[in-house]
């Protein structure tokens, strides 16, 4: 395979951070590329270095990194990234990042918060990056924080077609949004999935990772739901929402999410048996520390 390829005249170059660079390297192969040389280490002292390898010099180069878990490290790693690309005169740069950290915090609910979704907008466009490919964006206003083109791409169709695959009959079927906010999410998720009836489960928040499941809007009774979330986290909304679920007679609970950020104690509760399977895609690598116990069902669909 060749490491770079001929579009419009230029090259393009895909280099890959350390965030997942399983899911880089699937990128590459499904373009028929191979992935860019880059060294990136870090010092004693904890400080990042990167060098590429290879000549950029009027290449259109594209960087994948995540910002997952240790969110600030991957980010550091990314704007280093971005910088030595420029600094290498790349003609065009843009950033893949399969899970944008810092999401959540696009607004304020409280006095004299940040708006750290913002901020982490500012600091990839002033590092110099052209443009921006992000998967599942947490709330789509996020986008609107770039002052560079940003184009916005869905995990939906992966995990439909794998639910496809499991024959489940249409009449059985609700799609089951596990808060307020993805109401418009969910309903999109419903109207390709045969466009099954929709509902919804209304909870309180009392606290950063804490929520309280009030009630369920919507009949469920005898179906299969389907939860839809673009992220799991601690797991706490998604497991008390399918918790409700089946006591409001539900007879299997499915969770779909693109990002498995998987914080404590998620795994116990994603394994307790509240979940016939739970639905993730490969945004994010998983830790060997976050596999499921034999008796639970963790299913991996690929965006590569």
């Amino acid at each position: 395979m060749e490491t770079s390829v001929n579009r419009n005249g230029g090259k393009l170059k895909v280099f890959s951070g350390t965030a997942n660079p399983a899911l880089s390297q699937e990128i590459a192969w499904y373009m028929g590329l191979e992935l860019g040389k880059i060294n990136i280490k870090r010092f004693a002292d904890g400080e990042i270095y990167v060098q590429l390898q290879e000549s950029v010099r009027g290449c259109d180069v594209y960087l994948v990194q995540s910002t997952c878990p240790p969110a600030n490290e991957n980010l550091m790693e990314l704007l280093i990234m971005v910088d030595a690309c420029r600094r290498a005169s790349a003609k065009n740069i843009t950033v893949v990042i399969p899970y944008f950290g810092y999401a959540r915090a696009d607004r304020k609910t409280q006095g004299r918060e940040s708006i750290a979704a913002k901020l982490v907008a500012n600091l990839i466009t002033e590092a110099g990056a052209n443009r921006v490919l992000a998967c599942d964006l947490h709330s789509g206003q996020s986008m609107g924080y770039f002052d560079i083109p940003v184009d916005h791409v869905h995990c939906q169709s992966v995990i439909l077609d794998y639910l496809a695959s499991k024959t489940i009959s249409s009449d059985d079927l609700v799609v089951v949004s596990p808060d307020v906010g993805g109401v418009a999410r969910a309903r999109s998720f419903a109207k390709k999935l045969s466009d099954a009836p929709l509902a919804i489960v209304d909870k309180r928040r009392h606290g950063h990772n804490v929520a309280e499941v009030m009630n369920l809007i919507g009949d469920v009774k005898g179906k299969v739901a389907v939860m839809v979330d673009d992220m799991i986290d601690t797991a706490g909304t998604i497991a008390k929402g399918a918790a409700l679920l089946h006591q409001e007679g539900a007879r299997e609970v499915y969770a779909c999410c693109s990002h498995a950020v998987f914080s404590p104690p998620a795994i116990d509760r994603l394994s307790s048996g509240l979940f016939q399977e739970v639905i993730i895609t490969n945004t994010l690598p998983v830790a060997e520390k976050n596999y499921f116990p034999a008796h639970s069902s963790l299913c991996g669909q690929s965006v590569g």
